[in-house]
């Protein structure tokens, strides 16, 4: 037993963590649409009720990032591709959304209805991504006002279902003319706001809460993170190697297939919650 967990469960979250941070790192794409699913399925199996096991699934998907984040941006910084100057002025606006997400609308939220908006949102990524669509640059980047409302959207909707914020924030920097690799990279550097605002989000809003599992504070299954992070870490720098050894668009299709069945999981438990 480590960290309060038996080692069957270990190694389930071990084999979870291996396994989204590889992709993550093969396609680009954030684990979160990944590890929800699988989290919610875990934390189901352990007699956690579906109102409570997406919320704790969403939370601790997203605190990964505070960790896989940290190793994506090293990556891009040494290259120069992390425009720091969007990353300041959005970052406010970034952090007052999560929060507000985190620590007010996530715990007020129902989580058979948060398991519906994330249906829906890993739905639309998924023709998104088997679409291949992609915003034309048709503007600039907006003045502080914007950026600051820009980084709020950004902030309150990743707050919701887990996920990065890359799924919005690459577009919309692609949609104000930065080049996309400008743009990747630096979204992988704003997942560390975004991750760190939800999460102290999650820790309030359920800081009532009492432990739903050992180890869990709020909304948080600390053991479980600890063990996801670790593998996740390790994996995504090969999902990145391997990726320039295969053809991406071809797994991107069959990526979002596997998407849209854990969207159907997702469907599944906010209607029979």
């Amino acid at each position: 037993m480590i960290f309060g967990l038996e080692w069957p469960l270990i190694l389930e979250l071990l084999l979870l963590g291996c396994f989204t941070g590889f992709l993550a790192g093969l396609l680009g794409i954030g684990g979160g649409m990944l590890m929800v699913p699988f989290m919610t399925l875990i934390l189901s199996a352990h007699g956690v009720p579906a109102v409570l096991s997406v919320k704790m699934a969403i939370a601790t998907s997203m605190a990964t990032i505070l960790f896989t984040s940290i190793s994506s941006v090293r990556a891009h910084h040494r290259r120069g591709a992390v425009r720091w100057d969007l990353v300041r002025t959005l970052a406010p606006g970034i952090v007052a959304g999560g929060l507000v997400a985190g620590a007010g609308v996530f715990a007020l939220l129902k989580g058979t209805t948060l398991a519906l908006v994330f249906a829906l949102f890993v739905g639309f990524s998924a023709t998104q991504m088997l679409l291949n669509k992609k915003p034309h640059a048709s503007r600039q980047i907006p003045g502080p006002g914007g950026r600051f409302a820009a980084g709020g959207v950004i902030g309150f909707v990743s707050g919701l279902v887990g996920a990065g914020g890359g799924f919005i924030s690459v577009p919309f920097m692609t949609w104000c003319n930065v080049p996309m690799h400008n743009a990747v990279a630096t979204s992988a550097a704003l997942g560390f706001p975004i991750a760190l605002a939800n999460t102290v989000g999650y820790v309030v809003g359920g800081w009532s809460l009492p432990a739903i599992l050992p180890g869990s504070v709020g909304y948080l299954w600390v053991p479980a993170l600890a063990v996801i992070a670790s593998a996740s870490v390790l994996f995504a720098p090969l999902g990145a190697k391997t990726a320039h050894a295969m053809n991406v668009a071809q797994l991107k299709r069959l990526f979002a297939a596997m998407l849209y069945l854990l969207a159907s999981y997702m469907l599944y438990k906010a209607f029979s919650g």
